[in-house]
């Protein structure tokens, strides 16, 4: 079975697969399809992103697609960069390093630094219109005092991670997997196939 999983983000694509290991499906990325206009997000929450993507690409290209949404929850910004993680500081802050030094300049402000912070991954599931699952992982944290780590991407250098005692960016990919907010949303979507032994294509 081959399903579409909505990026082109290879490194979040490699992740996923790895979780997938073991069973009989393919993932295939947007890569392998034709190219497509990327939908607006419009949605105020990582969920309404979510289904409003799944939904997008699984109506144009028919085929069942699996979408997410996933970003930085900061309590010391208020829940920033939320929903905008990707594009929090717009022009000004294009590249991940420049959005950290906004980050802590933001917390320096407001003295807090350190503070808790989450990462969430909501994912939904759609065969056209029609939503199949949902599924929401998060891991918990605090902003780490300055960036570490080559691993990982995005916002992992500067989210620390007590449990393990390193950022996400210093952690493997199989440890990383384990404990991260899209690993969670992800093994949940496995467990469901699991149980229904694959059989969306009666969905």
């Amino acid at each position: 079975m081959r399903l579409l999983v909505a990026t082109t983000n290879r490194n979040k694509l490699r992740e996923i697969r790895g979780i997938f290991e073991g069973l009989p499906i393919a993932l295939d990325g947007l890569d392998a399809f034709q190219s497509l206009d990327e939908p607006e997000e419009t949605g105020r929450t990582f969920a309404d992103n979510g289904r409003q993507k799944a939904i997008y690409y699984s109506t144009r290209l028919g085929v069942i697609a699996v979408a997410e949404d996933s970003g930085l929850e900061i309590d010391g910004l208020d829940g920033d960069p939320g929903v905008y993680s990707a594009r929090y500081g717009g022009a000004a802050a294009e590249t991940y390093p420049q959005k950290f030094a906004l980050i802590y300049r933001q917390l320096r402000e407001r003295r807090a630094l350190g503070c808790p912070a989450r990462f969430v991954c909501a994912l939904a599931v759609a065969n056209g219109s029609r939503i199949l699952f949902e599924a929401r992982g998060t891991i918990e944290g605090r902003v780490a005092d300055a960036p570490s780590g080559a691993g990982g991407f995005g916002y992992d250098p500067i989210f620390f991670y007590p449990p393990l005692g390193r950022t996400l960016a210093e952690l493997t990919e199989a440890e990383k997997a384990l404990v991260s907010h899209r690993g969670n949303a992800f093994r949940q979507w496995r467990e469901f196939l699991a149980a229904r032994a694959w059989q969306l294509g009666d969905c």
